[in-house]
């Protein structure tokens, strides 16, 4: 689905962060497997003040427009994370506070062996929406919806920071899912 945001100006703000602060030419091997001849680092954005209060701000628009039933944001580890807890704020200054959920890539080896932090939030059939910074293939982002269908939540949809246009936003709809993205590889590489 493309971006049909209310805040136009923070969107862009936000693209030229992720312009000069996230994206680098060079070759890397992305976590889907695949090479590539750029990287985009959405945390050396996020992890900003001002790139939390963005990121908060625009998938929280996201989600009420789009996922008005949503009670929780799930960010996949370790990307997502800061995004969870950036909407979770600003969920509850707003007043309608969503809690914040963590989706591990592999259960802790130790004290609770969580797969899902804040599993107190949890309920079985709670609305989720899945927060990612950047979608590649897609593929992470399906076994992190498994792991949460697995605790009992009800997976709405999936928003990303970027979608690289790599087949990510096609296999999220393909499993039935909602997706949108902030942005695209085309907004931030030229």
């Amino acid at each position: 689905m493309p971006w049909q945001g209310v805040n136009e100006r923070d969107r862009q703000w936000l693209i030229e962060l992720l312009k000069t602060r996230s994206y680098e030419k060079k070759k890397v091997t992305l976590a889907s497997g695949k090479e590539s001849d750029f990287f985009i680092d959405c945390k050396q954005t996020v992890l900003t003040a001002e790139g939390h209060v963005l990121v908060g701000s625009l998938m929280f628009d996201a989600i009420e427009r789009l996922f008005p039933s949503c009670e929780a944001v799930a960010g996949v580890e370790l990307g997502g994370c800061p995004l969870a807890s950036a909407v979770s704020v600003l969920s509850f200054e707003r007043g309608k506070p969503l809690a914040a959920l963590y989706v591990r890539k592999e259960a802790k080896d130790h004290g609770s062996k969580r797969l899902v932090e804040n599993d107190k939030s949890l309920r079985e059939g709670i609305p989720v929406v899945v927060l990612e910074d950047v979608i590649t293939t897609g593929g992470s982002t399906l076994k992190s919806v498994e792991k949460l269908k697995a605790v009992g939540a009800t997976v709405l949809g999936v928003i990303a920071i970027v979608d690289r246009q790599e087949g990510g936003a096609e296999t999220i709809k393909a499993a039935g899912l909602p997706f949108v993205a902030i942005t695209t590889k085309a907004d931030i590489v030229d």
